[in-house]
């Protein structure tokens, strides 16, 4: 590739790299809780705080999110991850809430790491378009993230 060839790589966008510095300051401030109860309760703190900070659509379906995982995956721990609510076990982030406003996306997306137990066969579906959060999408939430700590 010539250097005047125009799909050249421009590096991250303005919003990778605020996404970058959100998830450098999340592990400054782990680092400085006490207890690992003192860190757990201080992190679904800080999910709660980043999600009343989105905008009315973005926030209405995080805090529909939040409370379905909570309520069928209670060994998932809140946490932030790159800037957005996250839910881990053992530390590690099996799901995501990212919202649309902060990517510019034209939808919010549930996602899961491969850590998540959503195998279904060579190929399965890691992560999901949100535009509302009815009580199907909540039914298909709580499903999915029982099965992802299965």
């Amino acid at each position: 590739m010539s250097s005047t060839d125009s799909s050249a790589y421009e590096g991250f966008t303005a919003e990778e790299r605020a996404a970058m510095k959100d998830h450098a300051q999340e592990l400054k401030k782990a680092a400085l809780h006490g207890s690992k109860a003192d860190k757990a309760a201080q992190a679904e703190q800080d999910v709660l705080a980043k999600i009343a900070e989105m905008q009315d659509s973005d926030r209405l379906m995080a805090e529909r999110v939040h409370a379905v995982v909570t309520a069928n995956a209670p060994a998932l721990a809140p946490k932030l991850w790159y800037g957005m609510p996250a839910y881990a076990l053992d530390g590690k982030v099996v799901c995501f809430f990212q919202s649309a406003e902060k990517f510019k996306a034209r939808y919010a997306t549930l996602g899961f790491s491969d850590l998540a137990k959503l195998d279904d066969g060579p190929m399965w579906a890691a992560g999901f378009a949100l535009t509302e959060v009815t009580p199907e999408v909540e039914a298909r939430i709580a499903a999915l993230v029982k099965q992802a700590v299965s």
